[in-house]
Protein backbone atom coordinates (compact mmCIF):
# COMPACT_ATOMS: atom_id res chain seq x y z
CA UNK A 1 0.00 0.00 0.00
CA UNK A 2 3.04 2.28 0.04
CA UNK A 3 3.29 2.33 -3.74
CA UNK A 4 3.00 5.88 -5.09
CA UNK A 5 0.15 5.07 -7.49
CA UNK A 6 -2.21 4.43 -4.55
CA UNK A 7 -1.92 8.09 -3.63
CA UNK A 8 -2.63 9.37 -0.15
CA UNK A 9 -5.88 10.13 1.64
CA UNK A 10 -6.42 13.66 3.01
CA UNK A 11 -4.31 14.81 5.95
CA UNK A 12 -3.58 18.04 7.80
CA UNK A 13 -5.43 21.19 6.74
CA UNK A 14 -7.05 19.39 3.81
CA UNK A 15 -8.50 16.75 6.14
CA UNK A 16 -9.94 19.50 8.36
CA UNK A 17 -11.80 20.91 5.38
CA UNK A 18 -13.07 17.43 4.44
CA UNK A 19 -14.38 16.89 7.97
CA UNK A 20 -16.29 20.18 7.80
CA UNK A 21 -18.10 19.23 4.60
CA UNK A 22 -21.84 18.69 4.94
CA UNK A 23 -21.40 15.76 2.55
CA UNK A 24 -18.99 13.96 4.89
CA UNK A 25 -20.74 11.85 7.53
CA UNK A 26 -19.94 8.66 9.44
CA UNK A 27 -16.28 8.82 8.40
CA UNK A 28 -17.07 8.92 4.67
CA UNK A 29 -18.44 11.12 1.92
CA UNK A 30 -22.08 10.30 1.25
CA UNK A 31 -24.36 10.40 -1.79
CA UNK A 32 -27.53 12.48 -1.72
CA UNK A 33 -29.58 9.26 -1.78
CA UNK A 34 -28.69 5.97 -0.05
CA UNK A 35 -26.44 4.18 -2.53
CA UNK A 36 -25.10 0.64 -2.51
CA UNK A 37 -21.97 0.06 -4.57
CA UNK A 38 -23.26 -3.46 -5.24
CA UNK A 39 -26.69 -4.76 -4.35
CA UNK A 40 -26.91 -6.41 -0.95
CA UNK A 41 -28.31 -9.58 -2.46
CA UNK A 42 -25.84 -9.63 -5.38
CA UNK A 43 -24.16 -12.97 -5.87
CA UNK A 44 -20.39 -12.56 -5.76
CA UNK A 45 -20.03 -16.05 -7.21
CA UNK A 46 -22.17 -14.99 -10.18
CA UNK A 47 -20.16 -11.79 -10.60
CA UNK A 48 -16.95 -13.84 -10.58
CA UNK A 49 -18.35 -16.22 -13.18
CA UNK A 50 -19.50 -13.29 -15.32
CA UNK A 51 -16.04 -11.75 -15.05
CA UNK A 52 -14.40 -14.88 -16.46
CA UNK A 53 -17.15 -15.52 -19.02
CA UNK A 54 -17.50 -12.14 -20.66
CA UNK A 55 -19.00 -12.06 -24.16
CA UNK A 56 -16.54 -12.57 -27.00
CA UNK A 57 -17.27 -9.05 -28.19
CA UNK A 58 -16.46 -7.40 -24.86
CA UNK A 59 -13.49 -6.08 -26.85
CA UNK A 60 -13.71 -5.08 -30.52
CA UNK A 61 -12.53 -7.61 -33.09
CA UNK A 62 -10.90 -4.91 -35.21
CA UNK A 63 -8.81 -1.81 -34.59
CA UNK A 64 -10.90 1.16 -33.46
CA UNK A 65 -10.93 3.92 -36.12
CA UNK A 66 -9.65 7.31 -35.04
CA UNK A 67 -8.64 10.76 -36.23
CA UNK A 68 -5.34 12.53 -35.65
CA UNK A 69 -5.98 16.17 -34.74
CA UNK A 70 -3.05 18.49 -34.06
CA UNK A 71 -3.99 19.85 -30.65
CA UNK A 72 -1.11 22.33 -30.61
CA UNK A 73 -2.46 24.18 -33.66
CA UNK A 74 -6.19 23.58 -33.14
CA UNK A 75 -8.28 26.70 -33.77
CA UNK A 76 -11.30 27.12 -31.49
CA UNK A 77 -13.42 30.22 -31.82
CA UNK A 78 -16.16 28.19 -30.09
CA UNK A 79 -15.69 25.44 -27.48
CA UNK A 80 -14.18 22.48 -29.33
CA UNK A 81 -14.05 19.02 -27.74
CA UNK A 82 -11.72 16.18 -28.68
CA UNK A 83 -12.56 12.82 -27.08
CA UNK A 84 -9.73 10.36 -26.40
CA UNK A 85 -11.96 7.42 -25.46
CA UNK A 86 -13.52 6.48 -22.12
CA UNK A 87 -13.79 9.63 -19.95
CA UNK A 88 -10.73 11.54 -21.16
CA UNK A 89 -11.29 14.55 -23.39
CA UNK A 90 -9.69 17.85 -24.31
CA UNK A 91 -11.53 21.15 -24.67
CA UNK A 92 -10.27 24.32 -26.27
CA UNK A 93 -12.21 27.58 -26.32
CA UNK A 94 -10.45 30.57 -27.83
CA UNK A 95 -7.01 30.32 -26.19
CA UNK A 96 -8.12 28.39 -23.07
CA UNK A 97 -7.24 24.70 -22.85
CA UNK A 98 -8.97 22.16 -20.59
CA UNK A 99 -8.32 18.46 -19.95
CA UNK A 100 -10.68 16.09 -18.16
CA UNK A 101 -9.86 12.88 -16.27
CA UNK A 102 -6.73 12.07 -18.29
CA UNK A 103 -5.76 8.40 -18.61
CA UNK A 104 -3.11 8.23 -21.31
CA UNK A 105 -0.82 5.45 -20.12
CA UNK A 106 -2.55 2.66 -22.06
CA UNK A 107 -4.19 1.01 -19.06
CA UNK A 108 -6.62 1.67 -16.21
CA UNK A 109 -4.75 -0.68 -13.91
CA UNK A 110 -1.57 0.37 -12.08
CA UNK A 111 -0.29 -3.22 -12.10
CA UNK A 112 -0.51 -6.22 -14.40
CA UNK A 113 -2.21 -6.52 -17.78
CA UNK A 114 -5.76 -5.80 -16.62
CA UNK A 115 -7.59 -2.92 -18.28
CA UNK A 116 -5.52 -2.46 -21.42
CA UNK A 117 -6.82 0.03 -23.95
CA UNK A 118 -8.47 -1.37 -27.08
CA UNK A 119 -6.27 -1.44 -30.16
CA UNK A 120 -6.42 1.88 -31.96
CA UNK A 121 -7.73 3.89 -29.01
CA UNK A 122 -4.45 4.92 -27.45
CA UNK A 123 -3.22 7.15 -30.27
CA UNK A 124 -2.68 10.29 -28.16
CA UNK A 125 0.07 10.74 -25.61
CA UNK A 126 0.91 13.56 -23.22
CA UNK A 127 3.39 14.92 -25.76
CA UNK A 128 0.47 15.56 -28.12
CA UNK A 129 -1.09 17.98 -25.63
CA UNK A 130 -0.36 21.70 -25.45
CA UNK A 131 -0.02 23.51 -22.13
CA UNK A 132 -3.20 22.96 -20.08
CA UNK A 133 -4.88 25.88 -18.32
CA UNK A 134 -7.27 23.74 -16.26
CA UNK A 135 -7.15 20.00 -15.61
CA UNK A 136 -10.35 18.55 -14.09
CA UNK A 137 -10.49 15.41 -11.95
CA UNK A 138 -13.98 14.15 -11.13
CA UNK A 139 -12.91 11.43 -8.66
CA UNK A 140 -9.96 9.23 -7.79
CA UNK A 141 -10.70 5.87 -9.44
CA UNK A 142 -7.92 4.52 -11.64
CA UNK A 143 -9.88 4.96 -14.87
CA UNK A 144 -10.11 8.72 -14.15
CA UNK A 145 -7.02 9.55 -12.10
CA UNK A 146 -3.93 7.88 -13.57
CA UNK A 147 -0.67 8.29 -11.69
CA UNK A 148 1.59 7.80 -14.73
CA UNK A 149 -0.33 10.35 -16.76
CA UNK A 150 -0.31 12.93 -13.96
CA UNK A 151 3.43 12.49 -13.52
CA UNK A 152 3.96 13.37 -17.18
CA UNK A 153 1.43 16.19 -17.15
CA UNK A 154 2.63 18.06 -14.06
CA UNK A 155 4.90 20.50 -15.92
CA UNK A 156 2.16 21.32 -18.45
CA UNK A 157 -0.75 22.10 -16.11
CA UNK A 158 -1.40 25.55 -14.66
CA UNK A 159 -4.35 24.63 -12.42
CA UNK A 160 -5.85 21.37 -11.17
CA UNK A 161 -9.61 21.65 -10.49
CA UNK A 162 -10.54 18.60 -8.44
CA UNK A 163 -13.15 17.08 -6.17
CA UNK A 164 -12.61 17.75 -2.47
CA UNK A 165 -9.83 15.60 -1.03
CA UNK A 166 -8.19 14.63 -4.33
CA UNK A 167 -5.60 17.34 -3.78
CA UNK A 168 -4.01 15.00 -1.23
CA UNK A 169 -3.13 12.51 -3.99
CA UNK A 170 -1.75 15.27 -6.19
CA UNK A 171 0.30 16.88 -3.44
CA UNK A 172 1.69 13.44 -2.51
CA UNK A 173 2.76 13.13 -6.15
CA UNK A 174 4.56 16.45 -6.15
CA UNK A 175 1.98 18.91 -7.46
CA UNK A 176 2.47 22.28 -5.72
CA UNK A 177 -0.51 23.06 -3.42
CA UNK A 178 -0.96 26.50 -4.98
CA UNK A 179 -1.84 24.81 -8.28
CA UNK A 180 -4.74 22.85 -6.74
CA UNK A 181 -8.33 24.09 -6.39
CA UNK A 182 -10.64 21.69 -4.54
CA UNK A 183 -14.43 21.72 -4.86
CA UNK A 184 -17.21 20.55 -2.61
CA UNK A 185 -20.63 20.24 -4.25
CA UNK A 186 -21.98 23.63 -5.36
CA UNK A 187 -18.66 25.40 -4.78
CA UNK A 188 -17.75 27.83 -7.55
CA UNK A 189 -14.53 29.38 -8.80
CA UNK A 190 -14.13 32.37 -11.09
CA UNK A 191 -11.21 31.44 -13.31
CA UNK A 192 -11.40 34.68 -15.28
CA UNK A 193 -13.94 37.32 -16.24
CA UNK A 194 -15.54 34.95 -18.77
CA UNK A 195 -14.86 31.50 -17.27
CA UNK A 196 -16.61 30.13 -14.17
CA UNK A 197 -16.44 26.62 -12.70
CA UNK A 198 -19.09 25.08 -10.44
CA UNK A 199 -19.01 21.62 -8.86
CA UNK A 200 -22.25 19.64 -8.92
CA UNK A 201 -23.40 16.43 -7.20
CA UNK A 202 -22.91 12.98 -8.67
CA UNK A 203 -23.96 9.52 -7.45
CA UNK A 204 -20.89 7.34 -7.19
CA UNK A 205 -18.08 6.52 -4.73
CA UNK A 206 -14.31 6.89 -4.44
CA UNK A 207 -11.21 5.10 -3.23
CA UNK A 208 -7.92 3.83 -4.65
CA UNK A 209 -6.86 1.44 -1.92
CA UNK A 210 -8.75 -0.45 0.81
CA UNK A 211 -10.94 2.40 2.05
CA UNK A 212 -13.76 4.23 0.29
CA UNK A 213 -15.28 7.66 0.59
CA UNK A 214 -12.27 9.63 1.83
CA UNK A 215 -12.37 11.86 -1.25
CA UNK A 216 -15.39 13.29 -3.03
CA UNK A 217 -16.80 12.48 -6.49
CA UNK A 218 -18.29 15.28 -8.53
CA UNK A 219 -19.44 16.68 -11.85
CA UNK A 220 -18.39 20.10 -13.10
CA UNK A 221 -20.27 22.91 -14.79
CA UNK A 222 -18.10 25.18 -16.91
CA UNK A 223 -19.44 28.51 -18.15
CA UNK A 224 -16.93 29.58 -20.75
CA UNK A 225 -17.04 32.42 -23.28
CA UNK A 226 -20.84 32.50 -23.23
CA UNK A 227 -21.36 28.72 -23.45
CA UNK A 228 -22.47 26.23 -20.76
CA UNK A 229 -20.76 22.84 -20.57
CA UNK A 230 -21.57 19.91 -18.28
CA UNK A 231 -18.63 17.62 -17.46
CA UNK A 232 -20.32 14.63 -15.94
CA UNK A 233 -17.71 12.36 -14.37
CA UNK A 234 -19.21 9.06 -13.15
CA UNK A 235 -22.73 8.88 -11.76
CA UNK A 236 -25.70 6.63 -11.30
CA UNK A 237 -29.09 8.09 -12.11
CA UNK A 238 -30.93 10.16 -9.49
CA UNK A 239 -32.81 13.42 -9.01
CA UNK A 240 -29.60 15.48 -8.96
CA UNK A 241 -29.57 15.68 -12.76
CA UNK A 242 -32.89 17.53 -12.78
CA UNK A 243 -31.72 19.76 -9.93
CA UNK A 244 -28.59 20.69 -11.89
CA UNK A 245 -30.63 21.28 -15.04
CA UNK A 246 -33.11 23.48 -13.19
CA UNK A 247 -30.33 25.51 -11.53
CA UNK A 248 -27.85 25.86 -14.37
CA UNK A 249 -29.38 24.55 -17.60
CA UNK A 250 -29.90 24.51 -20.43
CA UNK A 251 -26.44 23.28 -21.41
CA UNK A 252 -24.98 23.71 -24.87
CA UNK A 253 -23.42 20.26 -24.50
CA UNK A 254 -23.27 17.61 -21.78
CA UNK A 255 -20.62 14.90 -21.48
CA UNK A 256 -22.35 12.09 -19.58
CA UNK A 257 -21.25 8.53 -18.78
CA UNK A 258 -22.62 5.73 -20.95
CA UNK A 259 -21.04 2.37 -20.25
CA UNK A 260 -19.55 0.02 -17.65
CA UNK A 261 -22.99 -0.68 -16.17
CA UNK A 262 -24.18 -3.92 -14.61
CA UNK A 263 -27.29 -5.39 -12.99
CA UNK A 264 -25.38 -5.90 -9.75
CA UNK A 265 -24.33 -2.23 -9.43
CA UNK A 266 -27.33 -0.26 -10.75
CA UNK A 267 -26.91 2.80 -8.50
CA UNK A 268 -23.33 3.83 -9.30
CA UNK A 269 -23.45 3.69 -13.12
CA UNK A 270 -26.28 4.39 -15.55
CA UNK A 271 -27.82 2.15 -18.14
CA UNK A 272 -27.95 3.83 -21.58
CA UNK A 273 -31.65 4.63 -21.29
CA UNK A 274 -30.92 6.45 -18.02
CA UNK A 275 -28.09 8.36 -19.70
CA UNK A 276 -30.59 9.66 -22.24
CA UNK A 277 -32.96 10.67 -19.45
CA UNK A 278 -30.14 12.37 -17.52
CA UNK A 279 -29.34 14.47 -20.60
CA UNK A 280 -33.01 15.44 -20.81
CA UNK A 281 -33.04 16.33 -17.10
CA UNK A 282 -29.95 18.49 -17.61
CA UNK A 283 -31.71 20.28 -20.49
CA UNK A 284 -28.75 19.48 -22.72
CA UNK A 285 -28.95 20.70 -26.29
CA UNK A 286 -26.51 17.94 -27.28
CA UNK A 287 -25.22 14.83 -25.49
CA UNK A 288 -21.69 13.55 -25.99
CA UNK A 289 -21.60 10.06 -24.40
CA UNK A 290 -18.36 9.11 -22.67
CA UNK A 291 -17.08 6.31 -20.37
CA UNK A 292 -17.13 3.76 -23.19
CA UNK A 293 -15.16 2.64 -26.21
CA UNK A 294 -11.69 2.09 -24.73
CA UNK A 295 -11.54 -0.33 -21.78
CA UNK A 296 -13.33 -3.44 -20.51
CA UNK A 297 -14.67 -2.63 -17.05
CA UNK A 298 -18.03 -4.43 -17.21
CA UNK A 299 -19.57 -7.52 -18.80
CA UNK A 300 -21.48 -6.03 -21.72
CA UNK A 301 -20.38 -5.96 -25.36
CA UNK A 302 -17.99 -3.10 -26.05
CA UNK A 303 -20.43 -1.24 -28.34
CA UNK A 304 -23.69 -2.17 -26.60
CA UNK A 305 -23.82 1.14 -24.68
CA UNK A 306 -23.81 3.32 -27.79
CA UNK A 307 -26.27 1.07 -29.64
CA UNK A 308 -28.76 1.22 -26.78
CA UNK A 309 -28.25 4.95 -26.32
CA UNK A 310 -28.94 5.63 -30.01
CA UNK A 311 -32.27 3.83 -29.72
CA UNK A 312 -33.19 5.74 -26.55
CA UNK A 313 -32.14 9.07 -28.06
CA UNK A 314 -34.22 8.52 -31.19
CA UNK A 315 -37.28 7.71 -29.07
CA UNK A 316 -36.93 10.92 -27.05
CA UNK A 317 -35.70 13.26 -29.82
CA UNK A 318 -32.41 13.73 -27.98
CA UNK A 319 -29.55 15.11 -30.07
CA UNK A 320 -26.32 13.19 -29.59
CA UNK A 321 -22.90 13.44 -31.15
CA UNK A 322 -20.74 10.35 -31.61
CA UNK A 323 -17.24 11.41 -32.65
CA UNK A 324 -14.44 9.00 -33.35
CA UNK A 325 -11.50 9.29 -30.99
CA UNK A 326 -9.65 12.47 -31.96
CA UNK A 327 -12.48 13.91 -34.10
CA UNK A 328 -13.32 17.50 -33.06
CA UNK A 329 -16.80 18.38 -31.84
CA UNK A 330 -17.53 22.09 -32.28
CA UNK A 331 -20.54 23.48 -30.43
CA UNK A 332 -23.27 24.73 -32.80
CA UNK A 333 -21.10 23.89 -35.80
CA UNK A 334 -19.76 20.33 -36.10
CA UNK A 335 -21.48 17.40 -34.36
CA UNK A 336 -20.12 14.14 -35.83
CA UNK A 337 -22.72 11.37 -35.99
CA UNK A 338 -21.17 8.57 -38.06
CA UNK A 339 -21.93 5.00 -36.94
CA UNK A 340 -18.22 4.11 -36.76
CA UNK A 341 -18.56 1.40 -34.07
CA UNK A 342 -20.04 -1.15 -36.48
CA UNK A 343 -16.65 -2.72 -37.19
Amino acid sequence: MRQKFFGKNPWGARLKRVLKSSNYKNDSFQNLSPTEVTLKDASYLKMLKDFFNRPKDAAPAKIIPSVRTNLHTLKADKPTIVWFGHSTYFIKSKDTTILIDPVMSGSVSPIGAFGRAFKGTDIYSVSDLPEIDMLFLSHDHYDHLDYKTIEELKPKVKKFCVALGIGSHLEFWGVPPEKIIEFDWWDNHKHSSDIEVIAAPARHFSGRALTRGKTLWTAFIVNIHGYKLFLGGDSGYDTHFKEIGDKYGPFDIAMVENGQYGEEWPYIHMFPEQTAQAAKDLQANVLLPVHWGKFILANHSWNEPIKRLKVAADKTNLAITTPMIGEPVIIDENLPDKVWWEI
